[in-house]
């Protein structure tokens, strides 16, 4: 199975992986047709494992790449790299705040105005993450130092267990207000369509822009790290905190432990 798939092309490669994290948002999402809650120490779990995952990745998978590249490039690695890093972080907390403003906007209006608000706001989180992937397998492509596709992997992964929980959190609090389980499910599967079109435009840019490339890395690093920060770490820790911050330390060390030994 792994021979088949490191024998893919690039963009299926990317496709694939996308895809399983679109899937996997969605299985999150299907629980609404059996349960209206879910044991929240077990989410707390996993988002605070998955946001493990993505800081590791986002210096070994991104950055370190992203470094590495800038060097063979000739260009300004410190620069070129915190400025797609800032970028990045700034794209997640500019959605939050606007996701915010809207909230307060609607927040006497309808249950589906809510429910449109809440999926809108996983979405523009679910962009960059796809991108993420998408660059990350470009990278393998191209052989950029630093870039493995153990990492890239266990990126699609890291990014595929936080998606579980968002899409359960999108459909089960709107099975709680009254709206029916099919659309339910269906506004949670939606939030995370947008990461296979994102991954395979991601992989088309990294392998066609080699020298624009750092940029991109360091953003999604960025992106990355905006979003464990102000959604995965301080909603996990927010009932579980001894639980959280063992999910942080294991999803840190599986990741880093997997891409150097493997990578």
């Amino acid at each position: 199975m792994i021979d088949w798939f490191i024998n893919l092309n690039p963009v299926l490669q990317a496709l694939y992986a996308t895809l399983f994290t679109y899937l996997v948002t969605a299985l999150g999402a299907a629980l609404v047709f059996f349960f209206k809650s879910m044991n929240q120490k077990i989410l707390d779990l996993m988002m605070a494992f998955a946001a493990g995952v993505m800081i590791a990745a986002s210096f070994w998978s991104l950055l370190d790449p992203a470094i590495q590249l800038s060097h063979e490039l000739g260009i300004n690695a410190w620069f070129i790299c915190v400025t797609g890093f800032i970028a990045g972080g700034l794209l997640v907390i500019g959605a939050d705040l606007m996701l915010s403003r809207a909230a307060i906007i609607q927040s006497k209006g309808t249950t589906y105005k809510r429910s449109i608000l809440l999926a809108s706001s996983v979405t523009l989180h679910n962009i960059p993450e796809g991108m993420a992937i998408g660059v990350a397998f470009g990278s393998v492509a191209i052989g950029l130092e630093g870039a493995t596709l153990m990492g890239a992997i266990l990126l699609a992964f890291g990014i595929g267990l936080q998606n579980f929980p968002e899409g359960v959190c999108v459909a089960l609090p709107l099975r709680r207000d009254g709206v029916s389980r099919a659309k339910s499910f269906l506004i949670g599967q939606a939030s995370g369509i947008v990461e296979p079109i994102a991954g395979v435009l991601g992989v088309l840019f990294a392998m066609t822009m080699r020298s624009a490339l750092p940029l991109a890395l360091s953003f999604s690093a960025g992106a990355m790290i905006a979003v464990a920060c102000s959604e995965l770490i301080p909603e996990s820790y927010k009932d579980n905190k001894i639980v959280a911050a063992i999910g942080v330390l294991l999803g840190f060390c599986v990741m880093m432990a997997l891409d150097v030994a493997l990578g």
